[in-house]
């Protein structure tokens, strides 16, 4: 299967008209890497620097990667501060061409039960995908901060610098596909009740912003993931790991053509897409989606729908007799 990094924008070209002389000012006027080091500290937490040869002007590539939380407002001046310094050619988003809707100022609501039964009646997703966007949604009716609002300003500060602007993620709907085509039968039916759980019983605001500042390595989303994979292995290998090796394929691609681009991901992908930093990577195994398991039928998934009912009920039960 072929892939292709999804260009929103380009900036425009200077006419050539510059004299030697001002080329040589600009020169002078450049920051070393100590000082571009030194300011993006002040202005974020960890941004990791990468590079690589390019066949660009001046023979690399320096690549920042700007880790964010997913649901944070600290997060989304960060962004906007680094690439209003760092000015690059490019602007690489964890994003994909069905998340552009994100670029685009969101509301809170969370889907109802009806909402997300008539998504499963008009296959526009799997179980998986339609319990983890309502879980987002819970996330942000929470936080008041709609997740991935910082790849909003981030486009935004780049059409305001000049920025070329690239989706690298893998196509969302390959990722749940591969998630929920991963799990057996009885992990489905105990993920569909661990998620609604989860919801139901979210910290607060206050209790999550203090998580993700003791936790600076991780975003909102990873911390999730890991938690959950606990008690579902395969989650981490195709939420995390395998997107980790994508972007940063997809990255090291694109940066062997530019002389400088920041990448706004979650923190959660920052170590994966440096230790997988220029190593080579099969892409199309990481597009391949798993053949329909035709023994899912419409019988056993009313069947998990049942057990799930019957599970709920009888925690519900359990809870109120233990008040």
């Amino acid at each position: 299967m072929d892939w292709n990094l999804i260009s929103l924008h380009h900036s425009a070209t200077n006419g050539g008209n510059e004299s030697d002389s001002s080329q040589e000012e600009e020169e002078l006027r450049r920051p070393t890497e100590a000082e571009i080091a030194a300011a993006l500290d002040e202005m974020a937490n960890g941004v990791v620097h990468l590079q690589c040869e390019s066949s660009a002007e001046g023979g690399v590539c320096h690549v920042y990667l700007v880790g964010t939380a997913h649901v944070s407002q600290d997060s989304c001046r960060e962004v906007k501060d680094v690439i209003s310094y760092l000015k690059p050619q490019l602007v690489f988003l964890e994003l994909c061409t069905s998340r552009i809707n994100i670029l685009t100022p969101q509301n809170l609501e969370v889907p109802t039960m009806s909402e997300m039964f008539e998504m499963w009646k008009t296959k526009k997703a799997n179980p998986f995908g339609i319990l983890y966007s309502w879980f987002l949604a819970k996330v942000a009716s929470e936080m008041e901060v709609f997740p991935g609002a910082e790849f909003r300003v981030a486009y935004e500060e780049a059409r305001n610098v000049g920025s070329r602007v690239i989706l690298g993620d893998r196509p969302v709907h390959i990722t749940l596909r591969r998630t929920w085509g991963k799990m057996p039968l009885w992990h489905k039916i105990k993920f569909l009740y661990h998620i609604l759980f989860q919801t139901f019983f979210l910290p607060s605001p206050e209790e999550i912003n203090k998580m993700l500042k003791e936790l600076n390595d991780v975003d909102a989303l990873t911390i999730v993931v890991q938690e959950m994979s606990k008690s579902f292995p395969s989650l981490i290998q195709t939420l995390i790991l395998e997107r980790d090796l994508y972007m940063s394929h997809a990255l090291y691609r694109v940066a062997k053509e530019h002389s400088s681009i920041v990448a706004v991901v979650g923190r959660g992908h920052l170590n994966g897409i440096k230790e997988n930093w220029t190593r080579p990577v099969e892409m199309n195994s990481l597009l391949e989606v798993p053949m329909n398991n035709k023994g899912f039928s419409a019988i056993k998934i009313l069947a998990s729908v049942g057990v799930l009912t019957g599970v709920c009920v009888a925690s519900g039960i359990y809870m109120w007799v233990r008040k």
